[in-house]
């Protein structure tokens, strides 16, 4: 709109929502965007979003441990404080004890009446010991006699390896860093009531390991048990003929 003045002079009033010159002095133009803070109806969504992620993680915590649980199985284990080789096992000998992992050597529980029940004890057993079938045979071992197993690599057998009945005679060597050691004869003639495994490996060739279980006086058990556990034990074989010095079974000899 366009007045006089009292001098005569045009006077010129903007509109008020004329728009400011560009760069006038006091304009103030936002720089780089908004700096103004969510409010909290905008926050809602993202903590709600942040509660269905923490429960999610929750519940497949839960279904993990719940995975993990059922792989857990029950094995055969002893119940009483100990129990003597040659003793026959029934079900107040016994307990059960569930493990994960590894354990395709033990005995299920549900499995205890076939693999178990009526044999006899080859060794020493101890009160939450978990077993394995080498714990037992279905012979009774003669009154004084041990069955101790053995794990035998190259060199500690004869390379064409040994079977049930064979007679070995039961030698220490010394250990490799011993020097100067002397061996010893630990048991003159033991028979052999278990084999598995081979000194070497028929179609590779390679070096493996002869599992055996042999049948010791009781007083040498402990020594012979030792010595195969530090790998010094070595197995000759003997003639068949030979005698044990114990019945591997009783009624034997």
């Amino acid at each position: 709109m366009v007045l006089s003045d009292h001098y005569g002079r045009r006077v010129s009033f903007s509109s008020p929502t004329r728009p400011s010159a560009s760069g006038a002095r006091g304009s103030k133009a936002p720089l780089g965007g908004s700096n103004r803070l969510p409010s909290g109806r905008e926050r809602r969504p993202a903590l709600a979003a942040l509660a269905v992620i923490l429960i999610l993680l929750g519940a497949a915590g839960s279904a993990l441990i719940a995975l993990r649980s059922g792989d857990r199985t029950n094995y055969v284990a002893i119940a009483v404080d100990s129990i003597s080789p040659g003793h026959r096992m029934t079900q107040k000998d016994l307990a059960t004890g569930d493990l994960a992992g590894k354990t395709a050597a033990l005995i299920p529980s549900d499995q205890w009446k076939t693999r178990v029940d009526g044999k006899f004890a080859t060794g020493w057993l101890y009160k939450g010991q978990y077993v394995t079938d080498q714990n037992f045979t279905d012979k009774q071992i003669a009154a004084g006699g041990v069955a101790v197993g053995v794990s035998l690599e190259a060199g500690r057998a004869p390379s064409s390896g040994l079977r049930e009945g064979d007679i070995v005679q039961v030698v220490q060597v010394p250990a490799a860093n011993q020097a100067g050691g002397v061996s010893s004869i630990l048991v003159k003639a033991a028979e052999v009531t278990a084999a598995s495994g081979a000194i070497s490996d028929d179609k590779t060739k390679a070096n493996s390991t002869l599992n055996v279980t042999i049948v010791v006086p009781a007083a040498q058990s402990v020594t012979t048990a030792g010595a195969a556990a530090s790998k010094t034990l070595v197995l000759t074989k003997l003639p068949s003929g030979t005698k044990p010095e114990v019945a591997a079974n009783e009624g034997d000899g």
